[in-house]
């Protein structure tokens, strides 16, 4: 029939299903092993209904796929029944419903139109990039183009099939202003039914005038496009079109409208911003550092560890803090990058034990996320919790809201998801040595013997100092900080239209120092310091290089001792978590959205 065309072509696919039917090979056709009208019997012979039953019996070798077409499995069995009347221009007006799925269909060409009475015709899943509209039957009442590769709809709106009711337009880079300008009433009059899911429009507002212009639209799918993620949506839509019924699959209840009515009239309504707060709440399952340490360690360094998470988000501005009861501290030390991240649930009381430290968004570290269909230039952001000391739970309580114009670019942001990481940060801990000491002691020291005898006269004053010295002043070394353990959180929920990703996420196997391994750290530093501290205290001055030097090597001969044993391997440990909810903030009534409008006017 459709002998020698492509296999690319539609009509190509569709004469390879009819071929499959073998209408004219056993138990269909009109051949010698059917049995005679007259009666007559001969050899290998079958009656029509055992014939009937080889087609529909489940266990048959003869039994086809069928799913393609409704009307398949009654052409096999007018095969059976009538074979003589299937001759070609029969097979093809016989059909109503086509369904050409993941068939890698490049083109619609002109063969499709000896299917003279074909209604639907569904080509989801395949490579089709245009849509020649004159290729197709005038009877088409349904069109679904879903998962293909159209680019723009101009020869298809060019002149449409007049009686269209449903159209699947979906998982397509459709979203352009030209494409909302063909999705009009002059070009669908008796559109019932639109399927635009997953597609890039980005412009609600002028999106919703082209559809309020479809007299018939009751039916309509918009969830995975960039304007969904708004806080208006999908409160916008349903007051911009009140004709609709079902909107993403759902029901529209007449409460539902009433929510939201007035809500398109609103002159300064911002329509196409997303708002999405990501809070990280409890952590539990971190190992106590200090557990670590053996008895043997030195006094000094004195050894601090606090513990912080990090991830990265898309933003256009800085991030809004919101109930985070912290002093406005700013840190001192030089931040670490990193990404990761995931956690969720109700909240535990913090350790009263944990020293808070102010979470911050490092804005010096910020990404560009861009694309060339977008004329904004959204930036990934990275942003840290506050530091706690080591708790059983750690409780963060750390929300921060985001601010979104760019919804294309934080479409691609959640369908790609995000790290959240846990960091530890070690601190060391030094006794200081007074400056003044030294020069006044260099000082004295040229001056020789003569004023031995007044130092000799104020020695309790020098031992009442010592004893309030006992204590010493210390200095903190640059914070020491290891990633400890991550994991990805997928979103793509929030944009197949979900409003919270609330999960608890485990981190994994994290590796923290065993305790051989932490000791002979703490070791290696304190040889470090007393390497330093001698070759200043020979510079200063080479009298005072006896007592001191002598404490500071006889200290590194036993840092020596410790640092010969055996280094161990870092331990594993599972069984942390990490509570983690991610949510698009979406405004419930119109009511709503006045009270937020109030502030900007006002000001």
């Amino acid at each position: 029939m459709l002998a020698g065309m492509s296999s690319k072509t539609l009509s190509a696919a569709i004469e390879k299903q009819i071929r499959r039917l073998c209408l004219n090979d056993f138990p269909c056709g009109n051949a010698s092993w059917r049995k005679e009208k007259d009666g007559t019997e001969a050899a290998e012979t079958e009656d029509t209904d055992a014939l009937l039953d080889l087609l529909s019996c489940p266990h048959s070798p003869w039994t086809y796929d069928e799913s393609w077409s409704p009307q398949a499995p009654a052409l096999r069995q007018l095969a059976v029944l009538a074979p003589e009347r299937l001759h070609a221009a029969f097979i093809y007006n016989y059909f109503t419903t086509l369904r050409i799925v993941d068939k890698d269909v490049s083109v619609i060409d002109s063969g499709l139109l000896k299917f003279s009475k074909l209604e639907e015709l569904v080509l989801s899943a395949n490579k089709i990039s245009e849509i020649p509209v004159e290729n197709l039957p005038r009877t088409l009442k349904v069109l679904e183009l879903r998962a293909n590769r159209l680019s723009d709809l101009n020869r298809l709106t060019s002149q449409p099939p007049p009686h269209l009711h449903y159209l699947s337009l979906g998982s397509s880079s459709l979203g352009s202003h030209e494409d909302i300008s063909n999705l009009t009433g002059r070009h669908w009059p008796q559109l019932v039914c639109l399927d635009l899911s997953d597609c890039e429009f980005q412009d609600q507002q002028v999106l919703m005038n082209a559809l309020r212009t479809l007299p018939h639209l009751r039916t309509l799918v918009l969830e995975g496009n960039p304007f969904t993620l708004a806080s208006c949506y999908p409160g916008f839509t349903l007051d911009s079109l009140p004709q609709l019924s079902y909107l993403d699959g759902s029901w529209i209840s007449p409460e539902e409208r009433q929510c939201f009515r007035g809500l398109a009239k609103m002159s300064d309504l911002i329509v196409d911003q997303a708002s999405v707060s990501v809070r990280v709440g409890r952590m539990r399952g971190i190992p106590d550092p200090m557990m670590r340490v053996g008895n043997s360690t030195p006094d000094f360094p004195v050894v601090t560890y606090r513990y912080f998470i990090t991830y990265e988000f898309l933003s256009h501005q800085t991030p809004v803090n919101l109930k985070f009861d912290s002093e406005p501290e700013c840190e001192a030390a030089a931040t670490a990058h990193v990404t990761g991240g995931c956690s969720s649930d109700a909240d535990l009381p913090s350790s009263k034990t944990c020293e808070k430290e102010t979470s911050k968004t490092d804005t010096r570290d910020q990404k560009e996320y861009t694309e060339g269909s977008c004329h904004d230039t959204a930036h990934v952001s990275r942003h840290s919790t506050s530091k706690l000391s080591w708790s059983e739970c750690m409780d963060f309580s750390d929300t921060r809201t985001y601010n979104i114009s760019d919804l294309r670019g934080l479409k691609r942001f959640l369908n790609q998801g995000f790290y959240l990481r846990i960091e530890e940060e070690k601190v060391l801990a030094w006794p200081a040595v007074s400056e003044d000491v030294k020069s006044s002691q260099t000082a004295k020291e040229k001056k020789g013997r003569k004023e031995s005898a007044i130092k000799s006269g104020s020695t309790k004053d020098k031992s009442k100092d010592k004893k309030k010295k006992s204590v010493p002043e210390l200095v903190q070394d640059k914070p020491v900080r290891r990633l400890l353990g991550s994991v990805h959180v997928p979103l793509q929920s929030l944009v197949k239209g979900g409003e919270k990703v609330d999960v608890l996420c485990g981190l994994g196997s994290l590796r923290v120092e065993s305790e051989v391994e932490a000791t002979q750290t703490l070791d290696k530093d304190l040889r470090k310091k007393i390497k330093e501290d001698k070759k200043k205290e020979d510079k200063r001055s080479k009298c005072r290089g006896g007592s001191r030097t002598g404490q500071r090597n006889t200290a590194a001969s036993e840092v020596g001792k410790e640092g010969g044993r055996k280094k161990s391997e870092t331990d594993v440990l599972t069984g942390n978590s990490v509570e983690l909810r991610v949510e698009l903030e979406k405004w419930q009534s119109a009511s709503e959205a006045r009270q937020l409008l109030l502030p900007h006017q006002s000001s």
